[in-house]
C-alpha cells in the first residue's frame, strides 16, 4: 500500500544538498543526521519530503527527495548492520564515500564516537555541537527502500497546497486528512515511477563533499 492509514507527511526545508542529509546512496534513503525532531516523531508508513531552503535558490521549494520510512533503527543498530556498511565514511575516498552518513557508534565506556565525516571539525575530530545536536535529542535513523531522490532537478510541486509556507523545522500534515497532501505523493510517484529508488541527479552541492558542516553556525569550511 502507498499510502497507509494514520500515516504522516513531514516536509522540511533543505539548507544544504550535499548528498550527507539525506544520504541516497547504495540503495538505501537514510536520514541519519540533522532533522533529530523529524527522526524521533516519523514511524514506519510516515512519508518525509525535503524541499529547497532558501540557501538553494536554484532548487527553491521544489521537491529534492522524496521517501517513504520502511525502517526505523537506532545508532548502534545502523553502525553494525552489513547493509549500510558502505555508508560509513571515507574521508579520501571518492564524493560518495566522503557523504557517508553512518558515522555513530559507541566504545566500550559507552561514549559517542563521531567518525571522520560531513559532520567533524575540518582536522578529522568530533565537532561536538553536531554531535549533541545528532544523538543527543534522538538516537535514531530513518531508512527507506522506498524513494525518489531528484538532487539537482528537483521536481516542482505545490507546496502551498499542503499549506508548507516558512517553515523553520518541520511540517506534519495528516494522511488522512489532507487529501492534498495524498496528491502530492501519488503524483510524484506516478510521474516517476521510471526513477522509484533511483538518484535522478547528482545532490547540488555534491562536487563540494570535500567540505565540512557546522550545525550551530550554519557554516561550511
Amino acid at each position: 500500500m502507498l499510502i497507509e492509514r494514520n500515516s504522516f507527511l513531514y516536509s522540511y526545508p533543505i539548507t544544504r544538498d550535499f548528498g550527507f542529509a539525506p544520504n541516497p546512496f547504495h540503495g538505501y534513503c537514510t536520514l541519519a543526521t540533522c532533522k533529530p525532531n523529524i527522526r524521533k516523531s516519523a514511524e514506519v508508513g510516515d512519508w518525509v519530503i525535503g524541499v529547497g531552503g532558501a540557501t538553494l535558490p536554484s532548487v527553491r521549494r521544489k521537491c529534492i527527495f522524496l521517501m517513504k520510512v520502511t525502517e526505523k533503527l537506532d545508532f548502534e543498530q545502523y553502525w553494525n548492520d552489513k547493509r549500510f556498511s558502505l555508508k560509513k565514511p571515507i574521508r579520501n575516498g571518492s564524493h560518495l564515500q566522503m557523504l557517508g552518513d553512518n558515522i555513530y557508534h559507541k566504545d566500550m565506556t559507552g561514549d559517542w564516537v563521531q567518525e571522520d565525516s560531513h559532520h567533524s571539525n575540518p582536522d578529522g575530530t568530533m565537532n561536538v555541537i553536531n554531535r549533541d545536536i545528532d544523538t543527543g535529542r534522538c538516537d535514531k535513523v530513518l531508512v527507506s527502500e522506498c524513494f525518489i531522490y531528484f538532487g539537482a532537478a528537483a521536481a516542482s510541486i505545490d507546496l502551498d497546497s499542503i499549506r508548507h509556507f516558512r517553515i523553520r523545522d518541520f511540517k506534519k500534515t495528516s494522511l488522512e486528512v489532507s487529501e492534498e497532501a495524498r496528491n502530492m505523493i501519488e503524483s510524484l510517484v506516478s510521474q516517476n515511477i521510471s526513477n522509484w529508488n533511483q538518484i535522478v541527479e547528482d545532490p547540488c552541492q555534491f562536487l563540494y563533499s570535500h567540505l565540512r558542516a557546522d550545525q550551530e553556525t550554519g557554516k561550511i569550511s
